[in-house]
C-alpha cells in the first residue's frame, strides 16, 4: 500500500482495548445515571426497545459507550530490531479493576512521543535528509482495527473522565480525520474509500490465512467474563491475540507477510512478576 510507504515498522504501537459496562447490572447503576441511560437508549437503541427489549437488558451493551462503560485492558505490541538482525514483536498489557490505573500505565508508555503528521502540536511530517537527524526523536504511529471509530476516541474520553493526562498521540479532539495520519486503522485501510467495506477482525484474518483471535471468547462475552466469571486474565489473553492478529494483518498490507514466521514473539507476563526481595 503506497499510503504506508512513510511508516517505519518499529515506530508503530499496535493497540487493542477491552471494555465492559461500568457496573455489573442496570440495578447497580447509580440512581442519578439511570434516567441518563434511559434517554440514551431511546435515541441509540430505539429499534431494540420497539422490539421489546428493556432499558435494563440493554445495559449489557453499556461497554460500547465511553459514557457508560470502562476500559479493563489495553494491550500494546511493537516490532523491534534484534541484535542478530532478526525482528521481534513484544506485547504488553495494562489491566486492572482500577480503570484509571490502566490508563495511566498506557499513557506513561506513550509518553510525549511525537505523532506523525502536520496538524497536531509537536507533530512532524516526513523528515528530510534522514542521515543527519537523531532517529530517537522520529514520529510514531498508533494502529488498531476499527481504531478510528472506537479505540482512539474511547481512550481519549475515558482519560478525560479519569482526569488523566492525554498523550500527544491521542490528543486529537477538534481535528479532521484526514489531519491525523498517525492514526492507522486496519479496517479503514481495507475499505479503500468504500463506506460499505466494514469488516471484522476475524474475517479479515481469515481472508489472509491468519488464525482467528476469537478461538476462546469474542467481544460480546467480555462483560460476562469480567463481571460474572471475575476472570480478567482471560480477557488479557483475548486482547493480546487481537493485537498480534492486527500486527500480522498490517504485514500483509505492506507486502511483508513472510516476516512473521521468523518473528520472535515476546508476551510480557500479566500480572507483572514481582521482583524478588534482596
Amino acid at each position: 500500500m503506497n499510503v504506508l510507504r512513510h511508516v517505519d515498522l518499529p515506530r508503530i504501537f499496535f493497540v487493542d482495548i477491552e471494555t465492559v459496562p461500568s457496573y455489573a447490572s442496570h440495578d447497580e447503576l447509580p440512581e442519578v445515571h439511570q434516567p441518563l441511560w434511559k434517554t440514551f437508549c431511546e435515541k441509540r437503541h430505539a429499534k431494540e426497545l420497539a422490539e421489546g427489549q428493556t432499558h435494563e437488558e440493554l445495559f449489557a451493551n453499556g461497554g460500547l459507550y465511553a459514557e457508560f462503560g470502562k476500559i479493563v485492558c489495553i494491550s500494546v505490541g511493537m516490532f523491534h530490531n534484534l541484535p542478530d538482525g532478526t525482528i521481534g514483536f513484544r506485547v504488553k498489557s495494562f489491566a486492572s479493576d482500577d480503570e484509571c490505573e490502566v490508563l495511566r500505565g498506557f499513557a506513561d508508555m506513550l509518553g510525549t512521543r511525537r505523532p506523525y503528521g502536520s496538524k497536531l502540536y509537536g507533530a512532524t511530517t516526513n523528515i528530510k535528509d534522514r542521515e543527519k537527524v537523531d532517529h530517537r526523536n522520529d514520529p510514531f504511529f498508533l494502529c488498531a482495527h476499527n481504531g478510528r471509530e472506537f479505540d482512539y476516541g474511547y481512550l481519549g474520553r475515558r482519560m478525560l473522565i479519569c482526569g488523566q493526562f492525554i498523550p500527544p498521540m491521542l490528543d486529537v479532539a477538534g481535528h479532521k480525520p484526514w489531519d491525523l495520519p498517525h492514526l492507522l486503522d486496519t479496517m479503514d485501510l481495507w475499505k479503500f474509500g468504500d463506506l460499505k467495506g466494514t469488516i471484522s477482525l476475524p474475517l479479515l484474518a481469515g481472508v489472509f490465512g491468519i488464525p482467528t483471535p476469537k478461538d476462546d471468547i469474542d467481544g460480546s462475552q467480555v462483560g460476562h467474563v469480567y463481571w460474572n466469571e471475575k476472570n480478567l486474565a482471560r480477557i488479557v489473553s483475548y486482547c493480546e491475540k487481537d493485537v498480534i492478529t492486527t500486527a500480522r494483518i498490517y504485514l500483509h498490507y505492506i507486502g511483508q507477510k513472510e516476516l512473521w514466521p521468523d518473528v520472535q514473539l515476546t508476551q510480557v507476563p500479566w500480572p507483572a512478576v514481582p521482583t524478588p526481595q534482596q
